[in-house]
């Protein structure tokens, strides 16, 4: 990066990390350490939920994800509106007037300890594991563009934002998400100017949509439904979106501490209400408009010279391997394929879009030949290339400064959903087994020891970073499938409790152990191809096979022992 994009970069992440330590000040105990003594009005709950669930995988996956496979992700998130409004009506009353801590605080009064304890630890697990592939994310993805080495990218990109949560705790985290969702929204959209004014002249919005739409990307609305039938393995359509996002988005907002505690923050019912309402208005329309960045991107690369491989870094790698030679000749060859297809692409000849087909299949066999030498074991390489298209782009053609800014939009991103998170590990680590397993603490203790487990969870993370590679085609791919892996199965706990009254803790901790099993095994499976069901099913089977499974065991517990026949 250029001197201008550095200096962007430094300013704009010490000026959060300085807001943070300076807005973080607050009461030293469990109340104003981890949820803000309750204080929040809803904006800042909705964009505390909202910098929590938009990490860094949102802003630098997303549009790839849309480049190569169109927008019909968007509907991964249709479920989401109607579950605000059952959390609203059930989860959010029963929370406030407990003044829990902790979501699991409830299931112990509903249920037992050992049902709070295993639904606590099923969270912690996969929080875990999946904020440690937030923060690989964005340092893989740095890492390879600017060269940097992954352990130390790894370790600023989470040692930074631990200073700021671990001094300041849920009060830091509020007041610095507010900040950094203004700075990342302003990036993404000069990036989306940016997009849109590199284009060719006479090329604007309306014929990028075009094109975009012509090429399939524009894919919004898809119904899984083929001559063959509903396709259960097809990840993205209107069905899965609408049930399975359902689910997901119950379990996510509703059992996940890592947003309950957003909207514990709030200083009434009605502010956590409204908080959550008004995400489940614009979750959709963010995330349409950060795919549609996406499309445009694809639209200009119709016009302008796409690589054969967006990650430089494994062309570099192949470079030095035995396919050094024929990658020379591979890449001339491609080349000159680009060249052609561009002139094409603004050409008027008759038989212009049987080229361009033409030209698609060998461009697509020359990509197709990168791919499989990096999958050869010699090369070690990684083949996924979806991760580092919109970087790529802002890298090649944005001016300097707006760089160092997009750049800063990653941490930030990356920092907001981080952040929150880390927090949420501390409040059940200290609430669900500290206190619930030791003797009384003073206030003050409980409070250092909140700090103290904060930190160690950072340091977790950043752990599981550093392991955190090969992670499939897309990494907002990954984490959502390490969530539906765990959350249908909480969120079948919480239905229990909430809806079936007379079952009873031990039916459902029997049935839960069970259903996770199952629902891993499912994915096991599925990705060896033996049971081809999309990870967003996952979720409703969890769900649903926690409540019948429970149901199912509760009756069995209450069938009365036959009397022994008399002699």
């Amino acid at each position: 990066m250029s001197r201008p994009d550095w200096i962007v970069l430094i300013v704009t992440l010490l000026g959060i990390i300085a807001y943070g330590l300076y807005k973080g000040r607050t009461s030293r105990d469990l109340d104003g350490y981890f949820l803000v003594n309750r204080s929040v009005p809803w904006y800042m709950v909705l964009l505390s939920i909202m910098g929590t669930q938009a990490s860094a995988v949102t802003f630098l996956s997303a549009p790839g994800q849309a480049y190569t496979d169109g927008m019909r992700f968007v509907q991964y998130y249709f479920g989401l509106p109607l579950a605000m409004v059952v959390l609203c009506i059930t989860f959010v009353p029963v929370f406030h007037r407990l003044k829990i801590y902790t979501a699991y605080e409830f299931l112990e009064q509903r249920f037992d300890l050992k049902t709070r304890t295993l639904t606590s630890f099923l969270f912690l697990l996969q929080r875990g594991l999946s904020t440690g592939i937030s923060i690989s994310a964005p340092s893989l993805i740095l890492s390879a563009l600017l060269g940097w080495d992954i352990t130390w990218t790894n370790i600023f990109m989470g040692g930074l934002l631990i200073i700021y949560t671990v001094t300041g705790g849920a009060k830091a985290v509020a007041y610095t998400q507010q900040l950094q969702l203004i700075i990342i929204f302003g990036g993404m959209f000069i990036a989306g100017y940016m997009v849109i004014h590199h284009l060719p002249p006479g090329v604007g919005l309306s014929e990028a949509l075009h094109i975009g739409g012509k090429a399939g990307k524009l894919n919004i609305i898809t119904t899984g439904i083929s001559g063959k039938g509903f396709d259960w393995n097809d990840r993205y359509n209107l069905f899965s979106g609408i049930i399975g996002g359902f689910f997901l988005a119950l379990s996510y907002f509703g059992t996940d501490q890592s947003q309950v505690g957003r909207y514990l923050t709030a200083r009434s019912m009605s502010e956590s209400r409204l908080g959550l309402l008004m995400n489940g208005l614009v979750k959709v329309p963010m995330q349409f408009l950060i795919l549609l960045l996406g499309v445009m991107v694809f639209a200009f690369y119709q016009f302008n010279h796409e690589p054969v491989f967006f990650n430089h870094s494994q062309i570099d790698l192949l470079a030095k391997s035995k396919y050094k030679d024929s990658l020379v000749l591979v890449q001339k060859a491609y080349d000159e394929t680009e060249v052609l297809r561009i002139k094409q692409q603004v050409g008027t000849a008759p038989d212009r879009a049987q080229q361009l087909q033409a030209i698609g299949v060998e461009k697509a066999r020359y990509k197709a030949t990168i791919r499989r030498w990096l999958n050869d074991k010699e090369v070690g390489g990684d083949d996924n290339d979806t991760n580092y298209i919109f970087l790529r782009f802002v890298f090649d053609y944005l001016p300097k400064g707006l760089v160092g800014l997009l750049i800063a939009v990653i941490f930030l991103a990356a920092w907001g959903s981080i952040a929150a998170t880390l927090n949420s590990l501390s409040s059940c680590t200290i609430v669900d087994f500290h206190k619930r397993f030791s003797k009384p603490l003073t206030k003050e203790k409980e409070f250092r020891l909140s700090r103290l487990y904060t930190f160690f969870w950072g340091v977790f993370c950043v752990a599981v970073a550093q392991l955190a590679y090969n992670l499939g085609n897309s990494l907002i791919e990954a984490v959502n499938v390490l969530g539906s892996l765990f959350y249908g199965v909480i969120l079948g706990i919480f239905l229990v409790a909430f809806y079936r009254k007379r079952t009873g803790a031990t039916s459902v901790f029997i049935s839960a152990v069970i259903v996770e099993a199952m629902v891993i095994i499912l994915n096991i499976l599925g990705r060896k191809g033996i049971v081809p069901l999309s990870f967003l099913w996952f979720n409703v089977v969890g769900a649903v096979g926690v409540v019948l499974l429970s149901e199912l065991i509760q009756a069995f517990i209450r069938k009365p022992t036959a009397s022994a026949p008399r002699s």
